[in-house]
């Protein structure tokens, strides 16, 4: 009792100074292990003897503190306070001392009890322990006394084994002929056989022994030669050819025979797959000739029977291989993949057949579908047969896309050419008077929204080839090629180039049927009998009356486009055989025999300071631009011309005369009005230098002319 009794006391005391700790505002004394472990706070190392709940805590110090700080009000409220923590204190620690004296009573009784059931415990484990060595010893006794019975049942249960082992050895030939017979079943046989045959073969030098292998070994030859003519059977089907050639190979017949003859069966098979899939083409010329045919079936059916009938064979027919001759000598895979790409060439050979008649322009669906199940049979037969024409499949695919694709083409620029021959027909179609035709941009509008219709169609039909749900889209054909066949920007600048040689072209042509009326003027005049000019040539009007046509027409499509700044009287600049930096009166003594080559001498200096002007440049896509072009061929065919010509006086006027006329009337077509001049200049110029008397007109007369004409 007195040492529950020191015990409660201590854990009252402890209780108290922990309550203690936890009364007033909740503050808690800052011990414990992290204050071991960090050591005091900076706050801690000066100790505050007026701290009430410090370590150093001194009450005089505190009450003397209290009196001269709080006032009497204040010192009564703190009293009452302290009071009311005393009552707290107080039963809080008899309520401790309760408790803990209630758990040392019971902790001592617990103990009481297991020192009773541990006595208890010892005594029975004895007993266990004795009646554990009784056993031991009753079992050695018993193991002793059997020893010999066990090893001499042991021996009898080696001979019973041996006794059935040989018993079914005896059965082998009785078992053998029953499952072997015909109708039977030989798998077993084979089964039981394979099991017997090594055994039989170590004892062979026994009489016994060698008798029963001799007579299995016949049984068994005559399975392998009943199977051997099951093997030459037209009608054994895939699966009951493997088996064959698998239970040949089981009797160890030798397996380069049995290689060539299940190739020979299975390519007899597949060859009159291949018959059956070449009579659905029709006979005579694949090119499209009237007298072929129609095809019977559409390209997916033909494609869908190729692939489950030759294709699935010739995979089944691989698989089938490797599984049986793997390994073995004499028949190699290098044998079947022989074998198989013979075969797969032929029938690519089909295939590439028929696609040749798939000459419609419609959906091409139907063809991308059928390409696509080719091509997906065609890889699972290349995972077990890598070198049977991967290569072959892939560019009979792309060769299919590409005529079709070459096909859409042929049948765009058929449907343009129409298209045009349309705008041509509404061009030259006569109308009745007062009533005008459709005008050139309305047949513009109309033509181009048909070819851009006709080629959306088309291309919707192209994209089919390099959808993502095709498999052949990932050969480096179509993948190279993305999801518009040809990029954008190519697109763009190959049509730029086709128009601006288009545009180029009929600068040319227009340009040639001008300079055509102005070289058979020329050629067909006599310059030198000539008289003196009284009015402008017929031809020198019909080509301002041409290349004005040709201005209102091209205006229709075009814009006008940018001229260089205009010369205030470009319309009234005066005409001279001269070149336009020389004026007429300064100069014309020079135009005499007595002095040619000073003439050539002041033409030949002015030509290095004029700027050179090309005649076949490129044409812009604007009016002024395309008329430029028109005016520069045929003025330099003009100039041209007259070299080549020798003129009189009177021939020279004349030039002088329609040039003046062409100048007056061309400068406003060009876009640099100095282009016209400076070639009109050198005509004149040149008709100077090949006229035998150059005197030239009066400026004014010239002007007279051109006006009344």
């Amino acid at each position: 009792m007195a040492e529950q009794e020191a015990a409660a006391g201590s854990g009252t005391g402890g209780s108290s100074e922990g309550s203690t700790g936890s009364s007033g505002s909740g503050w808690r004394r800052p011990h414990g292990p992290l204050q071991r472990y960090y050591g005091p706070s900076a706050a801690e190392a000066a100790p505050d003897p007026a701290d009430i709940n410090g370590p150093h805590f001194d009450p005089e110090v505190f009450l003397n503190k209290v009196r001269s700080e709080c006032p009497l009000g204040q010192l009564l409220a703190r009293e009452a306070a302290l009071g009311r923590e005393i009552r707290a204190l107080d039963s809080d620690m008899q309520t401790l001392l309760y408790e803990n004296y209630n758990k040392f009573i019971s902790a001592t009784d617990t103990i009481r009890k297991m020192k009773v059931d541990f006595r208890r415990m010892e005594a029975e484990m004895d007993d266990l322990a004795a009646n554990m060595a009784a056993i031991s010893a009753s079992s050695a006794r018993v193991s002793a006394a059997l020893q010999d019975r066990h090893r001499r049942g042991a021996q009898l249960a080696g001979v019973q084994a041996l006794l059935r082992k040989l018993q079914s050895l005896v059965e082998v030939p009785g078992r053998l002929r029953r499952w072997a017979a015909p109708g039977a079943e030989p798998a077993r046989a084979l089964r039981c056989y394979a099991r017997a045959r090594a055994v039989l073969r170590h004892y062979r030098h026994l009489p016994s022994f060698r008798a029963i292998e001799d007579e299995s070994h016949a049984i068994m030859a005559e399975l392998a030669r009943r199977l051997r003519a099951r093997l030459r059977e037209d009608t054994l089907d895939p699966k009951e050819l493997t088996e064959c050639v698998e239970m040949l190979l089981q009797l160890e017949e030798p397996p380069e025979e049995l290689c060539e003859e299940f190739l020979g069966h299975a390519g007899a098979r597949l060859e009159a797959e291949l018959a059956a899939l070449e009579a659905e083409l029709p006979t005579g010329d694949p090119s499209g000739s009237a007298a072929t045919p129609p095809p019977a079936s559409d390209i997916l059916d033909f494609v869908d029977r190729g692939s489950s009938a030759f294709v699935g064979n010739l995979c089944l027919l691989a698989a089938s291989y490797r599984s049986l001759f793997e390994g073995r000598p004499g028949a190699g895979a290098g044998r079947l993949e022989t074998f198989a790409a013979t075969l797969t060439a032929r029938y690519f050979e089909l295939l590439e057949r028929r696609l040749a008649l798939e000459r419609g322009l419609g959906d091409t669906s139907l063809l991308v579908r059928a390409l696509d199940r080719f091509h997906r049979r065609l890889r699972a037969l290349l995972e077990l047969l890598p070198a049977a024409g991967a290569e072959a499949g892939a560019a009979l695919v792309a060769r299919a896309a590409r005529e079709r694709v070459d096909r859409y083409l042929r049948a765009l620029q058929t449907f343009f050419l129409g298209c045009l021959g349309d705008v041509r027909q509404a061009l030259a179609a006569p109308r009745p008077p007062g009533k005008e035709g459709p005008g050139l941009p309305d047949l513009l509008a109309t033509l181009a929204s048909s070819v851009l219709g006709q080629l959306k169609a088309v291309l919707a039909y192209v994209q089919l080839f390099t959808a993502r749900d095709v498999a052949f889209a990932s050969l480096p054909y179509f993948k190279d090629s993305g999801p518009a066949v040809t990029p954008g920007p190519a697109l763009c600048a190959e049509a730029r180039g086709a128009a601006q040689r288009l545009l180029d072209h009929y600068v040319q042509v227009q340009g040639a049927a001008v300079a055509q009326m102005l070289r058979k003027s020329v050629e067909t005049r006599d310059w030198l009998g000539t008289v003196e000019p009284r009015n402008v040539r017929a031809v020198m009007k019909r080509v301002v009356e041409d290349i004005t046509a040709i201005d209102v027409q091209v205006g229709q499509l075009f814009e006008e486009g940018v001229r260089r700044a205009q010369s205030s009287d470009s319309s009234r600049r005066a005409f001279s055989v001269y070149s336009s930096s020389r004026a007429p009166g300064r100069y014309a003594p020079s135009y005499t025999p007595s002095a040619p080559m000073d003439t050539h001498l002041l033409s030949n200096i002015q030509k290095l300071f004029s700027e050179r002007i090309d005649i076949f440049s490129p044409v812009e896509f604007n009016k002024v631009s395309v008329l430029t072009g028109i005016i520069k061929i045929s003025l330099k065919t003009l100039l041209e011309c007259v070299r080549l010509r020798t003129l009189g006086r009177f021939g020279l006027q004349q030039v002088q005369v329609d040039g003046h006329y062409l100048q007056l009337y061309l400068w406003r077509f060009a876009a640099d009005e100095r282009v016209v001049q400076g070639l009109l200049d050198e005509v004149a110029a040149s008709a100077a230098h090949r006229c035998l008397d150059p005197v030239p007109m009066e400026h004014s007369v010239v002007e007279l002319i051109c006006e009344r004409g």
